[in-house]
């Protein structure tokens, strides 16, 4: 699937208009449940002027993850209100002050939700620019959401030729990255769980899932046992909750669990827990294993090794929902936690 436009209708009109300012979008309350507009606020300002030994940059491409959720309460490491939201972006150069990051340079840095960004050398990443792959790769299966389903596979679930995975919120960005990465990294039989038929029919007619279905159905463990009747190896887990509890019982001996998210808590913390039968744990010989992608960026040229040359060859496409305009930046988020985007959803400045 090519990079896409997201169509408007999903993401209600919300923010300022655009000028020639500085505007930063900054966290004024903690949510309870699903965020709202009225967390938010846009704030303009002046256009920063770099210090010595950093660069100005005009964000071009800005990423929003189901991570910012989490980060919106109140614990520690989160995101503080009334100040400018951290996120992955891709921009521009456009003044210097440093001869290491050189006017025009196209730069990935974590100073996003801003429409300019000063940064130093050492906050940045240069961006390889490879023959027909788009910047926006950089922001899904070349970045941090790519980045995370390769590390899952490849050094959580050690993933091995023939092996049957079953992954949750298979059709966002890091599903929809797994299902691709696996399906070339030799996998056996793909399931995968998604919130829609829309998104089911993606799965199995563009991912490469052999089957999925839409949790809204029945019991997930109903379904899943529908969807793998002879049980499965690895078990990708985006959502926690109900999903998490099916997979353990379908998993077979020596079976692992990657544990990503558990977006189905982000929006309702006093869900019950999953109830599962722990003692499968210990007579399946199952591991679980959870980890952050930022103590593996060591891998991401191993990542760019990876998945370059089947992103050249066509043999990997990407999954992405395109919102245009940052003024959309916070539309585009809550629409992402209400499940409006397939595959990684990116916004762009206007084309």
């Amino acid at each position: 699937m090519s990079p896409t436009a997201c169509p408007r209708a999903p993401f209600p009109s919300y923010g300022p208009v655009m000028t020639e300012n500085a505007i930063t979008v900054q966290q004024t309350a903690r949510p309870h449940g699903f965020p709202t507009t009225k967390d938010f606020a846009f704030v303009e300002s002046a256009i920063p002027d770099p210090a010595v030994g950093s660069a100005l940059v005009e964000n071009l491409y800005w990423s929003v993850d189901p991570y910012h959720r989490e980060m919106m309460d109140d614990v520690p490491g989160g995101f503080a209100l009334h100040t400018p939201l951290e996120g992955r972006a891709l921009g521009r150069v456009v003044a210097s002050r440093t001869p290491e990051l050189p006017e025009g340079e196209i730069v990935f840095h974590r100073q996003g939700w801003r429409t300019h960004s000063v940064v130093r050398p050492d906050e940045i990443r240069k961006i390889p620019r490879f023959d027909g792959v788009p910047l926006t790769a950089y922001l899904s299966v070349l970045g941090g959401t790519g980045l995370t389903a390769y590390v899952g596979l490849t050094r959580i679930a050690r993933l091995r030729e023939g092996d049957d995975l079953f992954v949750s919120a298979a059709a966002g960005g890091v599903g929809t990255a797994t299902g691709r990465f696996a399906r070339l990294l030799g996998a056996g039989r793909l399931v995968g769980s998604a919130g829609s038929a829309a998104k089911v029919d993606h799965l199995t007619r563009e991912v490469g899932y052999d089957t999925a279905f839409d949790y809204h159905d029945g019991p997930a463990a109903e379904l899943l046992a529908k969807a793998a009747p002879d049980g499965i190896d690895v078990f990708v887990d985006n959502v926690g909750g109900e999903q998490l509890a099916a997979a353990v019982g379908a998993l077979r001996e020596f079976g692992r669990i990657v544990r990503i998210g558990t977006i189905s808590r982000y929006n309702t913390p006093d869900a019950p827990p999953p109830h599962f039968n722990y003692s499968d744990i210990v007579e399946k010989s199952l591991r679980m294993e959870g980890f952050l992608v930022s103590n593996y960026r060591d891998l991401q040229d191993e990542l760019y090794e990876f998945a370059v040359p089947h992103l050249q060859s066509g043999r990997l496409a990407l999954d992405q929902t395109v919102v245009d305009g940052f003024e959309h930046i916070v539309d585009a988020f809550l629409g992402m936690l209400h499940g409006k985007n397939t595959g990684k959803i990116i916004v762009r400045d206007h084309p």
